[in-house]
């Protein structure tokens, strides 16, 4: 148990980067309170297959306190915080009284960004919480709903169109796994239309979707989404989103669903520390991910702007933050043994993937690029192993490899009411 006059290491966040480091740090003789606003951790990755309703939100969540609670040095606590005091060292939470710190982490994550069209959000939410998850899911299944009350065909075809902003890999896997629900798993359903005239569109502002890949990928899961039967409209930016749909280039789509998966902007980090930031709002880190001016603070995963050796950006992925959080946590404790911790974070990168549907993905190792099947089983076998706990693994497992052959998806519920016509719910 740790006592009262140990160090006191304050992490802000339990995402991957702030989980890992707490787990790390756990093992030294140091006092370490951890708070979210949620009670859960989150394995972000899949939040679109329960959007999609492919799995259930406890196949990817886990409470935080049963994640912590072998560590007895470690307490959990429920908040939101609002701000840092540099000065006084402590952490501001909304509506209970600031926590102290020696050390602190920020791991806050991101949230989305709509280039400076908040008003958007209504109409088009992105994907970053299960509560988004499940809004999504709800609109998805309930303008399938709505479908089959329609008489009139151009309603009809408006609330049975689909419009993903945004090629990355969310975009892309929202697409095709999107498409095939519509095209295969609710095939024969609905008596009063064809699932299969649903149309399912992917906007992308730039020349080419999957950017981060190489073309020849890239390539590869444009012909792979357009077999699926989604539309790809590239090299247009949005220019307005509404609750009738979306326009693009002059043209106007009517959509009753729509999905923002373009863009991203840092937590307000950068802002409670009064720290420089780059243009997404991400903290500019030091070499060793510490705050300029203040050594005592780290800031790591999707708030912190982290550079690799080649000064190329380091990617908001899974993998970054968690060696991230593994860095501080090994930075701290050579701080607390007295020694001197020399070394600075190196991003080693674990390669990228994304799926097209159920049967095919993309991978790019650098030293070995993969598609089609076999990359889709080299994705999802990583995916299942990076997932917290036994029983995850084998639901996960077990839902996919159902998926896979039978093409049927068992979370297709429709909760807390119906949503209409794309108004926010």
């Amino acid at each position: 148990m740790a006592s009262s006059s140990d160090p006191h290491i304050v992490i802000v966040g339990a995402g991957f980067g702030g989980l890992e480091a707490a787990r790390h740090l756990a093992s030294a003789r140091v006092r370490i309170t951890v708070i979210d606003q949620r009670n859960h951790h989150l394995f972000q990755p899949l939040l679109y297959q329960v959007g999609t309703a492919s799995l259930a939100t406890s196949e990817i969540a886990w409470p935080i306190r049963y994640l912590l609670r072998r560590h007895s040095n470690v307490t959990t606590l429920l908040g939101r915080v609002i701000g840092v005091d540099t000065g006084n060292k402590t952490v501001v939470v909304e509506d209970e009284k600031p926590v102290p710190f020696d050390t602190l982490i920020l791991a806050t994550g991101a949230r989305h960004a709509y280039f400076g069209h908040d008003e958007w959000e209504p109409y088009a939410p992105g994907l970053k919480t299960l509560e988004d998850a499940t809004k999504i899911r709800r609109r998805i299944l309930s303008a399938f709903e709505q479908a089959e009350w329609a008489t009139n065909e151009a309603e009809r075809a408006r609330l049975l169109t689909f419009v993903i902003i945004g090629a990355g890999p969310t975009g892309v896997e929202l697409a095709g796994t999107i498409a095939e629900l519509a095209h295969d798993t609710l095939r024969g359903d609905f008596r009063n239309f064809d699932t299969r005239k649903a149309r399912v569109i992917l906007i992308e502002a730039g020349p080419r979707i999957l950017s981060g890949f190489t073309e020849d990928l890239s390539d590869y899961a444009q012909r792979a989404l357009t077999r699926l039967g989604v539309e790809i409209r590239l090299g247009h930016a949005v220019s307005r989103c509404s609750e009738e749909g979306v326009e693009l280039g002059g043209e106007f789509l009517p959509a009753s669903t729509i999905i923002w998966a373009a863009g991203v902007a840092a937590s307000p980090a950068a802002e409670w520390l009064h720290a420089p930031a780059d243009r997404a709002g991400r903290v500019m880190v030091m070499p060793d991910l510490t705050v300029p001016g203040h050594p005592d603070i780290f800031v790591i995963g999707d708030a912190a702007h982290v550079e690799s050796t080649d000064g190329k950006l380091v990617p908001g992925v899974a993998p970054a933050a968690k060696q991230e959080g593994q860095y501080v946590a090994r930075a701290i404790q050579a701080r607390l043994r007295g020694e001197k911790f020399g070394e600075n974070f190196v991003y080693k990168n674990a390669g990228n993937l994304a799926t097209i549907g159920k049967r095919a993905a993309i991978v790019d190792f650098g030293w070995i690029q993969l598609k089609g099947r076999l990359a889709w089983w080299i994705w999802g076998i990583a995916h299942i192993f990076f997932l917290i706990g036994l029983r995850n693994r084998l639901a996960v497992a077990m839902n996919w490899l159902w998926i896979y052959v039978r093409g049927q998806r068992s979370a297709r519920l429709i909760t807390q009411g119906a949503a209409k016509k794309g108004a926010a719910s």
